[in-house]
């Protein structure tokens, strides 16, 4: 899938004194992939294996040279994405049509480039970002699934969706999430602002959507974790707003599985934004 390119401009300066060096261009792609056998997105300094390692690897093989991308939001151990957005600087000149389908060549099964597209230098996967949204898949079922084990988060209760649906009411808009948030999360401030929160049923499964200007680490899994807790009856809506307004994470639901969590999409100003393409996994509706 190829798209219009930006016109490209040498040593054009642009606002906060920023300069385009001549000759190198900003690439952006969408990237899906089933992080199940991956340590997160982000590359280690150990040897395990993640994402960006391999896309970085990837490229470099069809650039010739090393290639450095950046991502919209890192994604954690097992944690999947649809349309996680990166982007990276090169002066090797390649269409886009070989960005796309040459990366996919050398990039494992795991992992696949879905669109491609030359943006203009101002762009920043991360900073230009306004918003991300996330999906958590939630099968639940007496038995544990066989099929599509590392890909949705399972409970054995039976759930009731408008409990939840009114407890997930309460989360939105800008507070401290700090009950929500990894322990170990290193993020300098613990305010966020959900935009939207749905819970959509689909056959056996339960469909959360959320969206937000931003997330702290582990910030979906464990509120997901806690709107479990009350569509099984084991605590009643109004908790999760007592939850909220402790700021205390040990207050909290466990942190639901990273298996049924998948990195959806990324909103960015108009003049910086990449073709739309269905949210997934593949098997829901858009």
């Amino acid at each position: 899938m190829s798209f219009e390119s930006p016109i490209y401009r040498p040593n054009c300066e642009f606002k906060d004194g920023m300069v385009m060096p001549a000759g190198v261009q900003r690439v952006a792609l969408v990237v899906e992939y089933n992080g199940a056998a991956y340590q997160g997105f982000q590359r280690q300094t150990s040897a395990r294996s993640t994402v960006q390692g391999d896309l970085e690897k990837a490229l470099s093989a069809i650039a010739g040279t090393n290639i450095t991308v950046i991502c919209a939001g890192r994604t954690d151990a097992g944690v999947h994405a649809t349309s996680q957005i990166v982007h990276f600087d090169t002066s090797v000149d390649r269409p886009e049509k070989a960005w796309l389908l040459g990366t996919n060549t050398e990039l494992p099964p795991a992992i696949r480039v879905r669109a491609c597209r030359k943006m203009p230098w101002h762009f920043h996967a991360r900073f230009s970002a306004q918003a991300r949204t996330y999906r958590y898949l939630i099968y639940s079922s007496l038995v544990r699934p066989a099929l599509l084990v590392d890909q949705v988060g399972w409970t054995r209760f039976p759930l009731e969706l408008q409990p939840m649906r009114e407890a997930s009411a309460l989360l939105l808009g800008e507070h401290d999430f700090t009950s929500f948030r990894a322990k170990n999360c290193q993020a300098k401030s613990p305010v966020r602002e959900i935009q939207h929160l749905s819970l959509t049923p689909f056959g056996q499964f339960i469909v959360l959507e959320i969206k937000a200007n931003a997330f702290l680490q582990h910030m979906v899994r464990n509120i997901v974790g806690s709107l479990i807790e009350v569509g099984r009856g084991g605590e009643p809506v109004a908790w999760l707003g007592e939850v909220l307004a402790a700021k205390e994470r040990a207050l909290a639901a466990a942190t639901a599985s990273p298996a049924g969590l998948y990195f959806v999409a990324v909103d960015y100003p108009v003049d910086l934004r990449l073709p739309p393409l269905p949210k997934g996994p593949y098997f829901l509706p858009d």
